[in-house]
């Protein structure tokens, strides 16, 4: 039997096959939550008070893989977080349990209203629900907040509908982040995530160019649906749990040989082995566009100036909680 201390991080949803008991019952965040920035922190705030109102546990219900994917397998959306960092990030807002509901065409043709009364308050026994103003769910997404709060009135769950999240004036949105990502604006990306925007990944052998030129890197493919601007970052890099600071590149690089994008990363004094292991990337700021270079002095003179010009940035920024 699982306890709801017990519970785990992550529950994928069959709706063939009944849920344990003790994961029944949640306050219900409900969206797909790419990004877990400002808006979506405001939507957790939510369901933890509604949850700590009504005496029960809170709880997310989100969706894998991204619909648009699913829609438009040929213009796969740029991903701002996988479903594991998704998962750690909505747990560190206060929800720690995600239920993970396999997206397909089949789950897309659901009635709007047999989600609500089979799944979320059948299924799931939903205690409370809470969406954004723009959910919308079901067959020909015709399911929408003032359905949910009209189904769930008849089992008495209540229902927060979060409103638009404006900072700094502009609303805030997970198409805002990924086009600031896309014009190499990190900056302005972190002002909306409310934190800078990282990759996770395996550190790879590359080419070993970098360790012949003085700057060893670590090397990380990165996904497939990566939009983020070709170009050279001041950086974190978090290695058991510290993070380092550094300078990394992401592109072709056009001076060698203009092959597939990589994240190629340079960690400022630091002298470890790290092939092979998991780490995190994240940026801080831009600093140049990529550029082909006629030499190797020349290019080494560039990143010689890239380093200094990154230290500095990295100095007057506050360091990163682990």
């Amino acid at each position: 039997m699982i306890s709801p201390a017990d519970a785990p991080s992550s529950f994928v949803l069959e709706l063939d096959k009944p849920i344990p008991a003790a994961l029944r019952g949640r306050v219900m965040a409900l969206g797909n939550f790419d990004g877990v920035h400002r808006g979506h922190a405001e939507l957790a705030r939510e369901a933890v008070e509604l949850a700590e109102r009504l005496g029960r546990m809170p709880a997310v219900l989100t969706f894998e893989p991204h619909p648009r994917s699913v829609f438009r397998p040929e213009q796969p959306v740029f991903r701002l977080t996988p479903p594991a960092v998704k998962t750690e990030l909505l747990a560190q807002l206060g929800l720690p349990l995600t239920f993970v509901l396999p997206f397909s065409r089949d789950i897309a043709a659901i009635h709007a209203e047999a989600f609500v009364d089979d799944l979320l308050l059948g299924k799931l026994g939903a205690a409370g629900l809470v969406c954004g103003f723009d959910f919308h769910f079901g067959q020909g997404r015709s399911g929408s907040p003032e359905m949910l709060e009209a189904r769930a009135m008849v089992d008495a769950a209540p229902v927060v509908v979060v409103p638009p999240y404006a900072f700094a004036g502009e609303t805030v949105s997970s198409t805002l982040i990924r086009t600031a990502l896309e014009q190499g604006d990190v900056a302005r990306a972190a002002e909306f995530l409310g934190r800078p925007w990282f990759v996770r990944g395996v550190v790879a052998h590359g080419d070993k160019r970098g360790r012949d030129l003085g700057y060893p890197t670590a090397n990380m493919h990165l996904a497939r649906d990566c939009r983020l601007k070709h170009g050279i970052y001041a950086v974190r890099m978090k290695i058991d749990g510290v993070w380092h600071d550094g300078v990394a590149s992401f592109g072709s690089r056009p001076t060698f040989d203009d092959g597939a994008p990589r994240l190629e990363t340079f960690v400022f004094d630091f002298s470890g082995d790290l092939y092979g292991r998991q780490v995190d990337v994240a940026f801080v700021s831009w600093l140049r566009g990529e550029a082909k270079f006629d030499s190797l002095d020349a290019l080494v003179a560039q990143m010689d100036a890239d380093s200094l010009r990154a230290r500095d940035i990295l100095a007057g920024t506050p360091p990163f909680l682990p």
